[in-house]
């Protein structure tokens, strides 16, 4: 388990108000209904975030999440990874005891693909077609952050913390988006030599990545551990704004 189901997100450090947050339905171009979390700021965005969270799918904290990347002053949605195998969510989020391990291996790339797809949809239907949107995930969704690296979605960049390079596969060989890889030192779900060397198999493919490991920082260190991990956490999240900053829409 990646946090506890009342853990919350460390504040960005710019903040402004948030204009509109809210739970919702999106569908995908194969018609699979999934649950969603919106939320924006109260100034025009220029830049959109997909947030694809950890194994347990949408709960509180990426709710919350998306609240943090509004008062930052994007436009985010995130999303539930489940709909597919067990529908949208009755109460808007999933609950503590959810039994994702049941679904998780049902899960698929085709189907990740085209919920990301609908969500940048739905940044972009309320932002304005040209909004550059970026991915910022999580564990099995930092993972999956990193393989969209390869360029398959209209993507301006992919953000992932502390993902599972065999995740990835060969989509590192076709790496052509700016990345950044947030590495916990002392993750032990994933080696960080294994996350090292994927940043190096990426750079190879001819793509920008920004890898930064944070020593002695548990997996989870920006959920779970965040309060004991406040300079890891405000850093990550100066790497996480610098790439929004990067590719802002002008």
């Amino acid at each position: 388990m990646c946090h506890t189901h009342d853990s919350r997100p460390p504040a960005p450090p710019r903040s402004g108000e948030v204009a509109e947050r809210g739970l919702l339905t999106l569908t995908a171009a194969d018609d699979s209904a999934f649950s969603a979390a919106y939320a924006a700021p109260a100034s025009p965005p220029r830049v959109g975030v997909v947030v694809l969270p950890d194994i347990r799918g949408l709960h509180p904290y990426y709710v919350a999440l998306a609240e943090r990347f509004a008062e930052a002053g994007l436009a985010a949605v995130a999303i539930d990874w489940f709909g597919r195998t067990a529908g949208v969510c009755p109460d808007g989020v999933r609950p503590e005891d959810f039994d994702w391990q049941a679904h998780i291996p049902r899960t698929t790339a085709e189907g990740i693909d085209a919920d990301v797809t609908a969500a940048v949809a739905h940044l972009r239907a309320r932002a304005g077609a040209d909004l550059p949107v970026v991915t910022v995930g999580f564990c099995f969704g930092g993972s999956h952050s990193w393989r969209l690296a390869a360029g398959q979605l209209d993507l301006a960049g992919c953000v992932g913390f502390y993902g599972r390079p065999s995740l990835v596969g060969d989509a590192a060989d076709r790496a052509a988006l700016p990345t950044v890889m947030l590495i916990a030192g002392a993750d032990t779900a994933t080696p960080v030599d294994d996350q090292l060397a994927l940043a190096d198999r990426m750079r190879a493919a001819g793509t920008d990545v920004d890898a930064v490991v944070y020593d002695g920082a548990p997996h989870s260190f920006f959920d779970r551990s965040s309060d004991e991990w406040a300079d890891a956490c405000r850093d990550a999240w100066e790497h996480v704004l610098a790439l929004t900053d990067r590719v802002t829409r002008r």
